[in-house]
């Protein structure tokens, strides 16, 4: 077993180059141009540090829109603070109200979080496959009423153990506190392993060339909106099944958020959506807006698979919140277990 080393990102060479460059060269001194009739400055200004989004491809995203983390800084040999924004607005994560954000956008922040740190920190490459093992978060809902700007928030993210490498795989854990300000609004855990893409290939056994999966066939009408905690049609990912607390995952493979890429497998967030659909249609009419939930990942998720998501209610350590238990499962194999917990909120 062989320890990673830390690498400085991009941004951070990119600089040291330019002024390596800049002082080789001159500031000030334009190529090609004669000095005398065009000077240039003396001294060159001070460049602004502006706030933008990391590049996509650090969080396995396609639209710049749906990338959150904004920047790290290592603090300790194990603990890094990750910003990150969200948008007043999203067109997927939204509570009913639209007065909150969704809890559920942490869990895809700690991800993004997770898969940035891996590239631009550990040295991962980036045609490197993740498989992701567990994406646990807790919210704080007070800490998460939408203000008259986008919401900025540091990721203190602690690696639970150094990450390991066995040949080419590393395998590597991370737990989370999201502050808002200086207030706690939220906690999370995840684990991911990496392989190469060659190696991923034979774990696959083919599959990996299946990343434009056709529609599912759809034998009912998905769920109403409603009662999935939903508010539009298109986001629905359930149809129901003959089993009560059962449903049919059917997703709209072209959905622009929960399928913002082509993949080989359904993505875990897709399900995390599945099980808190499932959580909402078991407790309907009462809506249930998963404040925490820890989720755990057996296998991928195929295309071509039926899938089946049951949901059971369990009991709570607070009465006064409501705790669900969601599994999928396909060919009669489990895919992946979550638990939800989440206030009621009568209609």
């Amino acid at each position: 077993m062989t320890l990673l080393t830390y690498r400085t990102p991009d941004s951070a060479l990119t600089t040291r180059t330019a002024t390596r460059t800049s002082s080789r060269t001159g500031t000030g001194t334009r190529t090609g141009l004669d000095s005398r009739t065009i000077p240039g400055p003396t001294t060159a200004a001070p460049v602004p540090r502006l706030t933008s989004t990391v590049a996509k491809e650090y969080v396995h995203r396609a639209c710049h829109a749906e990338v959150f983390i904004t920047g790290s800084r290592q603090l300790t040999d194990t603990v890094f603070a990750v910003t990150a924004q969200w948008p007043r607005a999203h067109t997927f994560f939204s509570t009913a109200d639209g007065t909150r954000h969704d809890p559920m956008q942490t869990a895809e922040t700690i991800r993004q979080a997770g898969l940035y740190l891996a590239h631009a920190r550990f040295d991962i490459p980036l045609d490197h496959k993740f498989m992701m093992w567990n994406l646990d978060y807790t919210t704080l809902p007070h800490r998460l009423l939408i203000g008259t700007a986008p919401t900025d928030l540091t990721l203190e993210v602690q690696l639970l153990a150094q990450p390991r490498r066995a040949g080419t795989t590393v395998d590597f854990t991370l737990e989370t506190v999201v502050r808002r300000g200086t207030q706690r609004a939220g906690t999370g855990y995840a684990r991911f392993t990496t392989v190469p893409h060659s190696t991923y290939q034979r774990l696959r056994r083919g599959r990996h060339g299946a990343e434009h999966p056709s529609a599912p066939i759809m034998t009912a009408e998905p769920l109403p909106p409603a009662r999935v905690g939903r508010l539009r049609p298109c986001d629905v990912v359930l149809t129901p099944a003959d089993a009560p607390g059962s449903w049919h995952l059917t997703p709209d493979f072209r959905h622009p958020i929960l399928f913002d890429h082509t993949n080989d497998h359904i993505p875990g967030m897709v399900l995390l959506e599945a099980a808190r659909q499932a959580a909402n249609a078991l407790s309907s009419p009462v809506t249930v807006t998963p404040a925490a939930a820890a989720t755990t990942f057996h296998r991928y998720a195929e295309h071509d698979a039926p899938t089946t998501i049951t949901a059971r209610h369990t009991p709570g350590v607070d009465p006064d919140t409501l705790t669900t238990t969601v599994t999928g499962h396909q060919h009669g194999e489990p895919i992946f277990t979550t638990v939800l917990t989440g206030h009621p909120d009568h209609r």
